[in-house]
């Protein structure tokens, strides 16, 4: 049985809502054939965000981590290819912390890739009528922070690991005069499950799990 391992942030930036959370939480206790899923929030805040997702991967033992966060203006679901070890902050975290043009790990690589099938999981997502897409910027602020961090703490272990990035909520989007894009949570919540899904029967992209190639 794989443990999949979910998070998804606290709200930020003023926000009562984190559509990643709401995201993450309307999976708990799902499980499915070979797998598990576990839902865990992480703190959007540098530095702390990255020690409790280490210390719940060491306590969990996941197969499988997927992190997912917010992205205010984006209209589909990214799934997140490259994660760049560098802190750049537009705004303070939870903590009001901003750290600028500061490595996340002193001497590491200058990036780590996603190690799931994302072109897969984008695929079977669209396939689905939801709207999704490979990005290939996680930004600078805490999400890709989370991202390299988490590659990081793998890059030595078996663990498939990413991020995915979601729009607004149609609530966080209402009223806001530069009318960003968004999505229903239901959406979301169905693309995180075929992402899931995908992640457990999808060795990389185009080979499956157990080897045979499509």
């Amino acid at each position: 049985m794989k443990t999949v391992l979910l998070t998804g942030f606290e709200p930020f930036n003023g926000a009562t809502i984190n559509p990643a959370w709401e995201a993450v939480r309307a999976l708990e206790g799902w499980s499915g054939e070979g797998f598990r899923v576990e839902v865990r929030q992480l703190p959007c805040v540098f530095v702390e965000a990255n020690r409790a997702l280490a210390a719940m991967v060491n306590a969990l033992a996941p197969q499988i981590v997927i992190a997912l966060g917010q992205a205010g203006g984006r209209g589909e679901i990214s799934v997140e290819r490259i994660a760049i070890n560098v802190d750049d902050a537009s705004i303070l975290d939870n903590a009001g912390r901003q750290p600028v043009d500061r490595p996340i790990h002193a001497g590491a690589p200058a990036a780590y890739f996603s190690t799931l099938p994302i072109k897969s999981m984008v695929a079977a997502m669209r396939a689905a009528g939801l709207r999704a897409g490979v990005s290939q910027t996680a930004g600078t602020f805490v999400c890709n922070h989370v991202f390299y961090g988490l590659m990081h703490h793998v890059a030595t272990h078996p663990v498939k690991a990413g991020f995915i990035h979601v729009p607004f909520l149609p609530e966080q989007a209402a009223g806001r005069a530069d009318n960003p894009a968004s999505m229903a949570l239901a959406d979301i919540v169905a693309g995180i499950r075929i992402a899931v899904e995908i992640a457990v029967t999808v060795e990389r992209d185009g080979v499956h799990v157990g080897g045979a190639t499509h």
